[in-house]
């Protein structure tokens, strides 16, 4: 498991969150390489499978915060030298450190009492946020240019939900 979290160390985080059937955690990390290398960057999903806890706490300072709140520093809008604050429109958070396994985690060995199956605790460090997890397994994959992790009226549950529920769905 150690090997498969050291590609998280000095890597491009881009998204995060629970998955769309909302029992697992993703992390979705872009690879950069030297373009001298001949080598094509790619991207990675980390599944956190049966992941029970997730904790996500920002780490920029609140004096930093109080000068970032600003619509001006989104990607969306132009961020200029005059502009003060974190620049939340870099679309991606730096991995670094990284990630560790918290030996001896209390909560994951909790959760594998109540359960029975092993759980891990790891913490992920970026620049702008600490992702704390507490998880059975992980995978990581190779991702596929334009994979779309959640995408809205992507199925038809919204459509069985209405059905279900006898409400329109369009109430004009």
């Amino acid at each position: 498991m150690r090997a498969q979290l050291d590609c998280l160390f000095d890597s491009d985080l881009m998204y995060h969150g629970f998955t769309k059937y909302m029992r697992d955690y993703e992390l979705f990390v872009f690879n950069s390489v030297d373009p001298r290398s001949g080598l094509v960057p790619w991207h990675d999903r980390l599944l956190f499978r049966m992941c029970v806890e997730a904790d996500v706490r920002s780490r920029v300072r609140p004096d930093t915060w109080s000068r970032s709140m600003g619509n001006e520093l989104l990607a969306e809008h132009r961020v200029t030298r005059d502009s003060h604050g974190y620049v939340w429109g870099t679309q991606s958070q730096e991995l670094y450190p990284g990630a560790t396994l918290v030996e001896g985690s209390e909560r994951a060995h909790l959760w594998e009492r109540e359960v029975g199956v092993p759980f891990h605790e790891v913490v992920i460090e970026a620049n702008a946020q600490t992702i704390n997890l507490v998880f059975s397994d992980l995978r990581v994959d190779r991702v596929a240019t334009g994979h779309v992790p959640y995408e809205v009226g992507g199925d038809s549950f919204a459509e069985e939900h209405a059905a279900n529920t006898k409400i329109p769905l369009d109430p004009d």
